[in-house]
């Protein structure tokens, strides 16, 4: 970022920072660096420390300021998804705030709570003054690991002398060629992703494809007959009257794509279509045939239709949205004379949403609803509370809005959350925080961010921190959600992850002194720490007030579809991660021992109380519950009526590998949200630029195309850690009548690292395209075939359905285009010679030389020692840079201008001749690749 000050010292300057050299206290007591000109970088540097515990990492400050020195008297804030190891009691924290105090620092949690993800860096005696253009680099001792650039603290700013904090900006670096910056811990052998290793991997061959193989999902049957046939905005389309919502949903979508007549299309029902021919109507099931005369689609219910309408749009050339997008509409399209056949393989079809951890607007849900129906999905999970917010406005209880959808940096956390996961009002003012990014881009530091990968700017308050639906906003998803017969589920998570519900009804009281929805016991002196490390969020079961406060809230939801006209049928229960230990669980609390209903029972027990309750109070609304898998046990007799478990935790060698088999072969009717393979939020692959956790493992959509629904063991090949698995022979296996009761499979897309709605859909696509076909497609390849249907969907990907989503327009919304993931070549370079592939065959490659010319890829291609490739997709973005031979930066060796080099896990362009200037280093020899 340029300095904005002169170059030229004024006389007071100039004493100014002689006497921050001579006396570093005086001098910081009347200069104060811009806290602009302060550029904070974080890097794991060494993860060998200690195994699993914890790892080196390196905080730079540089002072770019030339005025002031960074003296006493400040606070730097920050959340970290890792704890500072300083923090921790015991050895390893002792060790590591003597290593900080050794450098005159320490750090703590931020705020009065002492709770959760926030922390403060201080100065303490014996701090050295980081003077103006100084670059002073800090060792810190951080948990567990960090091999991703997500993994940094985020949402830094600096407060001096207890003045208004302010935005300082950060960044994230992370070498993917040192072992010790990538290597987790000895028991991780999991290789980084390179162009190399991505050259190796991509084994499709260009294929032509049928017309079955041209759609995601794959129907039953599809078979071309010749020709096409003409349709648009204008064709006729008759229906009976009970289908005049899918007409308008038709109408509308042709609009979207040509503006004149075409053939006409008939809609109709028939409830005793038999797709597979087995003799049994087929629920949700369509025909679709298209012939000279027109189009026909017939579907078993109202939602079949609705299908086969989605099938057609498939059918419309890219070409065609392409042209539409880019204003030139054409009269009509042309689809394929077809007869296609289709139903799907379960009747429950998911996505998961957390907008608790970041918000997302009404518009972004509806773009993801109408995504859904096009690939066939109808249940959204709408995870509407967490810990870090309360995303539904509830009429009579203003605080949960009001209080417990805003962040702050409000330490006392008198009038909202804190600041949490890096982010609180986004980019906009009023949050406690002073000058901030002023757009996407200042906060990318200086770069317009493309998310295709991880950015600068999500460390820098990019994301929706705060946020809410209004009643009205809800009902307006209701009713878009079922126009597409997607039913809507809402999650109210308790009893834990509940610390926006518990706080705002604390706020309530401190206000009103009113107790009657007061959700934590005042005298409790239980102790426990979340996942997230979060000590106050668990709401008390032997409160009456807090079955007062859960009736109030379904009651009130319960209001809202009924007003939007929509079936309130099922409600999730949430029930994750109850903070450890269980010991810990309300035993200090006086409203559990005091009373003779609960006085002496264990946590457990006092759980299962509070679910059986819970239970109740929600089917009072909705016939029907899910919750995840914490809340019941294949182990243990306790279950609720009327629920269904989603199982997550399979992850190979913690010990929950077949709770979803033991849960379906007992009875008890499951949905599958195996986080091996359908946790959304989890990056694609082990390359730091990748976005989102990997604490389960690492899903891409070749996990999800992969994933065996009926036989997940098969999928237990190598652990997350890149160890090879072998499925333990004691693992309960699924049982046909087990098989009876497994409704469906969801998609989980939890929120912390999905601070945009590009982001979200990166997250989203091409994974969720995997999901749907499994959910849908009943002709799930057995193991030994999957490889070969693997290479037909790469190609049906690269071929037909990036280009479709790429000029993609949701019906009723206004905007094109999703942010799929378009994925970088793989590349080797052998004799100067450079080889290039792409994992979805159909898609563009291009190199350079020079970081500045691209050429297309055609074959191989003389480069050199060192070339730059990416890919391009159809509406012309561009994948990250993949260099193939690039050198690392030597810093004692002379460079010249136009010289490429990579360091720290990015990539330079000299912008001059020179020798021993570091790349990211001020003075302008050096430009950013992005």
């Amino acid at each position: 970022m340029p300095n904005r000050h002169t170059a030229v010292l004024s006389a007071a300057a100039l004493t100014a920072a002689l006497a921050a050299v001579v006396s570093p206290g005086a001098a910081s007591a009347a200069c104060h660096p811009d806290a602009r000109d302060l550029l904070l970088t974080y890097q794991p540097v060494d993860h060998t420390v200690t195994d699993a515990r914890y790892h080196l990492a390196r905080l730079t400050i540089d002072n770019r300021d030339r005025r002031c020195a960074l003296g006493g008297g400040w606070a730097l804030y920050f959340n970290s998804v890792r704890q500072p190891a300083a923090v921790l009691a015991g050895e390893d924290g002792g060790t590591a705030r003597g290593q900080l105090a050794a450098q005159g620092l320490a750090v703590a949690r931020a705020d009065a709570a002492q709770s959760g993800d926030f922390y403060a860096l201080r100065p303490v005696d014996g701090f050295r003054p980081v003077a103006p253009g100084e670059r002073r680099k800090i060792d810190i001792n951080v948990e567990l690991w960090a091999v991703h650039k997500s993994d940094a603290p985020a949402g830094w700013t600096i407060a001096f002398g207890g003045g208004k904090p302010q935005w300082v900006p950060a960044r994230s670096l992370l070498d993917p060629a040192d072992p010790k910056q990538t290597t987790a811990f000895s028991g991780d052998n999991r290789p980084v992703e390179s162009a190399a290793t991505r050259y190796a991997a991509n084994t499709a061959p260009e294929t032509d494809l049928t017309l079955k193989q041209s759609l995601v999902p794959q129907p039953l049957s599809a078979a071309a007959s010749g020709g096409t046939v003409a349709i648009g905005g204008g064709s006729p389309v008759s229906a009976p009257r009970s289908l005049r919502g899918e007409e308008r949903y038709l109408r509308s979508a042709l609009r979207d794509v040509a503006r004149g007549r075409g053939a006409p299309i008939s809609l109709r029902v028939d409830p005793r279509l038999d797709v597979d021919r087995d003799g049994e109507a087929d629920p949700e099931g369509y025909t679709l045939t298209a012939t000279g005369r027109g189009v026909r689609i017939t579907g078993a219910d109202r939602a079949g239709v609705l299908y086969g309408i989605q099938t057609l749009r498939q059918l419309v050339p890219a070409a065609g949205y392409e042209a539409a997008a880019r204003g030139r509409r054409p009269a009509a399209v042309r689809v394929p004379r077809a007869e296609i056949a289709d139903a799907p393989l379960f009747g429950y079809r998911g996505l998961h949403i957390d907008v608790g951890r970041h918000f997302e607007t009404a518009a972004t849900v509806k773009k993801f609803l109408d995504l859904m129906s096009f690939t066939k999905l109808n249940k959204l999970h709408f995870g509407l509370t967490n810990d870090e917010g309360w995303r539904l406005q509830i009429p009579g209880l203003p605080e949960l809005t009001g209080y417990g959808s805003k962040r702050e940096l409000d330490l006392k956390e008198t009038g909202a959350l804190h600041q949490g996961m890096g982010s609180a009002d986004d980019l906009d003012p009023g949050d406690g925080i002073a000058r901030k990014p002023r757009d996407e881009t200042e906060a990318n530091l200086g770069h317009r961010p493309a998310y295709q990968g991880f950015e600068q700017g999500t460390l820098n308050f990019v994301g929706k921190g705060s946020g809410f639906y209004t009643v009205g906003e809800f009902q307006e998803i209701l009713r878009y959600a079922a126009e597409r017969h997607i039913e809507v589920i809402p999650e109210l998570n308790f009893p834990a992850h509940a610390r926006a519900a518990v706080q705002s009804m604390e706020h309530r009281h401190r206000r009103t002194h009113d107790s009657t929805y007061r959700l934590l016991d005042p005298a409790d002196t239980s102790r426990h720490v979340s996942v997230q490390y979060y000590n106050d969020n668990l709401v008390n079961p032997c409160l009456d007030s807090t079955y007062r406060f859960l009736d109030k809230v379904v009651s009130e939801v319960a209001e809202m579809y009924a007003r939007a006209g929509v079936p309130f049928e099922r409600l999730n229960l949430g029930g994750d991660e109850p903070p450890g230990p269980p010991e810990g669980w309300w035993s200090g609390s006086p409203a559990c021992r005091d009373n003779p209903e609960t006085a002496g029972q264990s946590g457990e027990e006092l759980k299962r109380m509070f679910f059986t309750r819970w239970n109740a109070i929600a089917q009072k609304a909705a016939g029907k519950t899910a919750g995840w898998e914490d809340i019941t046990d294949p182990t243990h007799s306790f279950r609720l009526k009327g629920f269904s478990p989603l199982p997550w935790q399979n992850v190979w060698g913690w010990g929950r590998e077949d709770w979803a088999y033991r849960f379906a072969n007992e009875g008890t009717p499951v949905i599958l949200a195996h986080a091996t393979n359908l946790y959304m939020d989890l990056a694609y692959n082990k390359d730091p630029d990748e976005p989102g956790y990997y604490w389960a493992a690492y899903v891409d959509e070749r996990s999800t195309f992969t994933y065996q629904p009926f036989d997940v063991y098969a999928n237990a090949v190598e652990d997350r850690w890149g160890n090879p698995v072998t499925p333990n022979p004691s693992w309960t296996r699924l049982t046909p009548e087990g098989r009876g009761n497994i409704l469906g499979l969801e998609a989980q897309m939890w929120g912390e690292n999905g601070k945009t709605p590009e982001l979200r859909e990166y997250q989203a696509f091409p994974k969720l395209l995997g999901v749907a076909e499994r959910a849908w497609n009943r002709e799930t390849p057995a193991p030994g075939e999957m490889e070969a249907a693997w290479r037909v969907f790469s190609n049906t990907l690269g071929q037909k359905t990036f280009p479709l989503l790429s000029f993609y327009r949701p019906v009723g919304l206004a905007g094109e285009g999703v942010n799929y993931r378009i994925p970088p070549p793989g590349a080797r370079i052998s004799g100067g010679t450079l080889s290039a592939n792409v994992r979805n065959p159909g898609m563009a490659i291009e190199y350079s030389t020079d970081g500045r010319t691209w050429r297309r890829y055609g074959g191989p291609a003389e480069v050199g020692a060192y070339a730059l490739t990416r890919t391009r997709a159809a509406d012309g973005r561009t994948s990250r840079i993949s260099p193939a031979g690039v050198p690392a930066w030597d810093g004692g060796a002379p460079y010249k201008a136009g010289a490429l080099v990579s360091h720290q896990g990015e990539l330079y362009r000299a912008t001059r001749a020179g020798t021993g200037r570091e790349p990211g280093a001020a003075g302008g020899h050096w430009s950013l690749l992005r």
